[in-house]
């Protein structure tokens, strides 16, 4: 049984409740570790962020958390750091996961994982509606996200299927996509560092599947990359989402995992 998750969000940014809250939370499901990790802001200010004014805010509350509930539960401060967030914002933390949520187009951002509307109407007003074209820039992103953000953890490798799990937007096997999510791929592989399998969307009613796809956690997988399974929680309700199904599914196929920030760290410094 998965008894931690390092992909927490609170009212510190989009989250639905507040730090304490999901501490509680995570004790009463009997989680001996969790992490939090805030939306590292960005140079756009987005709504899910975390505001820069109420970072320091945000770590002193974790770091408080630490100390008021540690015979109960090892809390951890994190962060998601966007590819556009400034790196000096996860100083003090005990771990980042690196993420991309939003795509640079000449001056304007688009965000990935807004809404299928949203991620549709972008498409055709900066692609002329080319979604290979839109999926080719998102994993240039993906690809350096180690480099720029220095993460203990990659975030939803593709969380730009977020809204396709019908393939209605775009067919995972076109070769376009192929060849930009493998170049990304392979060139994560080459970091070592471990895959996040995210069941946020499950929870949250966009899919009935976790990140990374199957063929994609296969590759890593057989890679001998490990992954950290995490829940991407938002609210009290859903920070075991599936956690335990998704680590019976790597037992079965054999593949390594990682449980306690201990070991993520230890392996991170291994590298």
């Amino acid at each position: 049984m998965i008894t931690s998750n390092y992909h927490t969000h609170s009212t510190y940014c989009d989250g639905k409740n507040s730090l304490e809250e999901m501490v509680l939370s995570a004790i009463s499901k009997g989680f001996t570790e969790i992490g939090f990790s805030g939306h590292a802001p960005t140079i756009r200010r987005y709504a899910w962020e975390s505001k820069f004014e109420k970072l320091a805010r945000y770590k002193a509350e974790v770091n408080s958390l630490k100390e008021k509930y540690a015979d109960k539960i090892k809390i951890f401060l994190g962060l998601e750091m966007d590819y556009y967030s400034p790196v000096e914002l996860a100083d003090g933390c005990d771990y980042t996961i690196g993420s991309v949520h939003i795509i640079k187009k000449g001056d304007d951002f688009l965000e990935i994982d807004n809404s299928k509307q949203i991620q549709i109407d972008d498409v055709n007003k900066y692609y002329n509606g080319d979604f290979y074209a839109y999926v080719e820039d998102y994993y240039t992103l993906v690809a350096d996200i180690v480099a720029q953000t220095k993460c203990d953890i990659i975030g939803h490798f593709d969380l730009v299927t977020k809204f396709n799990e019908l393939g209605d937007l775009f067919d995972i096997k076109h070769p376009r996509y192929q060849n930009a999510m493998q170049n990304a791929l392979e060139a994560l592989i080459k970091t070592h560092v471990p895959f996040e399998i995210n069941t946020g969307a499950i929870s949250r009613g966009y899919r009935t599947s976790s990140y990374p796809e199957q063929s994609i956690l296969d590759r890593i997988g057989k890679a001998g990359i490990p992954f950290v399974i995490n829940s991407d929680t938002h609210n009290v309700n859903t920070i075991d989402c599936n956690l335990t199904l998704e680590q019976k599914r790597l037992d079965k196929l054999g593949y390594k995992y990682l449980t306690t920030l201990k070991d993520i760290k230890q392996y991170i410094s291994s590298l």
